[in-house]
């Protein structure tokens, strides 16, 4: 029935700070960008290189996450990389913090998490 992940909608605060991480940082590319003069709003579509998307959108105002990390709902993000040493140490030249990396328990691959502009959870996880 399901055959993938399509994309992942993300809510900024701070529209052209998180279109410069995405873009700039992350090197995601852009599909699409809209402004939607009815909601004030911004819609950006992101494409990772496996076809999967990101939808960032802008609103005004919204309103914060309700705990870090454990909200009910979406709890992070997660990435494939091909080596999570080396995507920590680009990461940390552009300035993002990286935690420590980890090794998860059960696969034994490498992990850690870093977070966008507005503070939502993001992880790279070994390929």
């Amino acid at each position: 029935m399901l055959k993938g992940l399509h994309h992942a909608a993300i809510i900024c605060s701070d529209y052209q700070k998180s279109k410069h991480f995405y873009l700039n940082i992350l090197q995601l590319k852009v599909v699409a960008e809209h402004y939607r003069e009815q909601r004030n709003s911004y819609k950006l579509d992101l494409a990772l290189p496996d076809g999967s998307q990101i939808e960032l959108f802008s609103f005004t105002r919204p309103p914060a996450r309700l705990s870090y990390p454990e909200a009910c709902g979406l709890r992070h993000l997660a990435f494939v990389v091909d080596s999570v040493e080396e995507t920590v140490a680009y990461l940390i030249t552009q300035g993002v913090d990286v935690e420590p990396i980890r090794i998860d328990e059960y696969t034994q691959k490498a992990y850690t998490f870093f977070s966008d502009p507005d503070g939502l959870p993001l992880e790279i996880y070994q390929k």
